[in-house]
């Protein structure tokens, strides 16, 4: 037998353990539109989340892949003084890869793209040219930009002191 209280909504500790539930009394949980407003929250952060984890990812690989053609330029740069003769970093835009003497071909993502804008001369075709340097460290200047979607990194390379700098990417 339970004894309760009805309007008070109080059991007797025996009904309790038993599992029986007072009249009035509200059990304890979530509700059904309770528990979809959080389920619909948590898939708005997972997918904001995952957008700027993609985006991050993204700026990661444009970026490596700029400073691994800068160094390759520092590098031919470096092989023209040292071993006193003229070096070109060669690029080709079709198959979007560059090569440094004595080295072998480094190709980009198939998503990335290189602009190369050089001197007249050392243009080879219309879909590919490099970038010389001289025994004095100098070069024939120009700059390329490594494309990847809305972000654009430029690499720089001085005419006269053949200095190589590395532009913040600029959103187009």
């Amino acid at each position: 037998m339970t004894t309760m209280c009805a309007a008070a909504g109080v059991m007797s500790p025996r009904a309790r353990r038993r599992g029986a539930v007072a009249v009035g009394v509200r059990t304890r949980g979530f509700t059904l539109i309770e528990t979809v407003a959080v389920i619909v929250l948590v898939g708005i952060v997972a997918t904001v989340a995952a957008v700027s984890f993609s985006s991050s990812l993204s700026s990661a690989k444009i970026q490596a892949a700029s400073r691994d053609l800068v160094a390759a330029l520092r590098y031919t740069r470096g092989q023209a003084i040292v071993k006193r003769e003229q070096k070109v970093l060669m690029i080709d835009l079709e198959n979007h890869s560059y090569q440094a003497p004595g080295k072998g071909s480094i190709e980009l993502p198939k998503n990335m793209v290189l602009r190369l804008t050089t001197a007249q001369q050392e243009l080879v075709g219309d879909n590919a040219g490099g970038i010389r340097f001289f025994p004095d460290g100098s070069s024939t200047g120009g700059n390329i930009a490594v494309v990847m979607g809305e972000r654009e990194w430029k690499i720089n390379v001085g005419w006269l002191t053949g200095e190589i700098t590395l532009d913040k990417p600029e959103q187009r």
